[in-house]
């Protein structure tokens, strides 16, 4: 049984559905891109960001974007834990480990009743209305993160163990410090985020510095 999830965010144009890497798109949705080659989706669970590929063809895909790929400032990545909190608080989800990079964002969330699809657009719209609540955003509403999400389903306790452990490692592999976030509970086999209870201004730990 699924006791947990795996979950992986991306802002836009972190990764392309055509990355010669692979992903999780059946389409290309613009002309644009379309040129650097149809959809590249792979079926397995495993990362692949550190395969070899074809580095300038990325870039060059990249660089047709209609607007920048996002990279988080460390005031934007706080601003976006706040609306994740606002999120949590709505639906009582409960967060095993978070880890919110420049351009990607990795969770361990606990079972729900919503499918996760759907968690993570809701964690998607209340970050980005956070960003434009604290001016943090263009005003031009260019979008935040990608399409899709990218999910593993975690069936046994060691799963979830090895998914937080590698969530929790994720910003040390990148040269950057570790991170700590209130709102997450930890992994004890508790189905209660501990956390609730607490103002959300002193329920977000600062731990984005190195960021752009």
């Amino acid at each position: 049984m699924v006791i947990a999830s795996h979950v992986v965010i991306s802002t836009y144009g972190f990764w392309l559905p055509n990355d010669p890497r692979g992903s999780w798109s059946e389409f290309v949705r613009s002309w644009e891109i379309l040129k650097f080659g149809t959809a590249t989706k792979v079926q397995d669970k495993r990362s692949h960001a550190y395969d070899e590929h074809d580095r300038l063809l990325r870039l060059k895909a990249k660089q047709a974007l209609k607007f920048p790929p996002v990279a988080f400032t460390g005031r934007q990545a706080l601003a976006v834990a706040h609306g994740f909190i606002k999120a949590i608080d709505e639906s009582k989800y409960v967060v095993y480990a978070c880890s919110i990079m420049p351009d990607h964002v990795h969770f361990v969330i606990a079972r729900h009743d919503r499918n996760v699809e759907r968690i993570a657009g809701h964690l998607k719209t209340r970050s980005t209305q956070q960003l434009g609540r604290e001016g943090l955003w263009f005003s031009d509403h260019r979008p935040v993160w990608g399409r899709r999400s990218w999910k593993v389903f975690l069936s046994g306790r060691a799963d979830v163990a090895r998914a937080i452990a590698y969530v929790e490692r994720n910003p040390i592999r990148e040269g950057k410090p570790p991170q700590k976030w209130s709102f997450v509970t930890p992994w004890m086999g508790r189905t209660a985020n501990v956390e609730q209870a607490r103002p959300l201004n002193e329920r977000v730990t600062e731990c984005t510095e190195h960021y752009p």
